[in-house]
């Protein structure tokens, strides 16, 4: 491996290690409790350091579904619309249970996800995410007005369906029992899309 593939991933496994120290330590005392110079010290870097990693406290958190950001926009070049890269991709996550389908009952998975949405800072900090996803979206729908408005409303129903998934596991229900729904209300929700994008998506 080259020099310069060496230094990336030791960048990217440095990342890896202060994010999640960070986030067994907001899990454990929580968020706002949990200072940046706390989570330096665990991590035995120095506070300038951590920032140069990381731009703002929240994005420690963040990082760990970073990879996530322009998901979407890779997935539509798969075809055979689309629409339907993006329907197949998200009923594929339901099926394989990706946490990011809000389908998914791992502790580990339940306590992150409820650590992201009941901290309003990271909820503000997420919708920033959210917005330079839908950015990456419409450009490789083509850019232009309806290509915003299209990817708006698809990040939107994938957001929306993730959310509904993890809010009915947190409250006790049965994986399995939610499932079979998230599975059909997925299908209810690009079908609805069809109907309602331009055919520069649809078709």
């Amino acid at each position: 491996m080259s020099e310069s593939g060496l230094r990336e991933r030791k960048k990217r496994r440095m990342y890896r290690t202060v994010s999640d120290i960070a986030i067994r330590m907001f899990l454990e005392r929580g968020f706002d409790a949990v200072s940046v110079a706390e989570v330096a010290a665990a991590a035995e870097i120095s506070k300038p350091t951590l920032f140069r990693y990381f731009p703002a406290k929240e994005d420690l958190v963040l990082y760990r579904i970073a990879d996530h950001e322009e998901e979407p926009a890779r997935v539509v070049r798969e075809g055979p619309t689309p629409l339907e890269a993006l329907r197949r991709h998200f009923l594929e996550g339901l099926e394989r249970r990706d946490p990011v389908t809000g389908l998914n009952d791992d502790p580990e998975v339940l306590a992150f996800h409820t650590l992201l949405y009941g901290t309003p800072s990271l909820v503000a900090r997420l919708y920033g995410q959210l917005e330079r996803t839908e950015e990456a979206l419409a450009e490789a729908l083509g850019g232009g007005l309806d290509a915003r408005l299209a990817a708006g409303q698809v990040v939107a129903v994938r957001r929306v369906l993730a959310q509904e998934n993890w809010r009915r596991i947190v409250a006790g229900e049965r994986l399995d029992d939610v499932r079979e729904d998230a599975v059909a209300a997925a299908e209810r929700a690009f079908d609805v899309l069809a109907g309602a994008l331009p055919d520069s998506v649809t078709q």
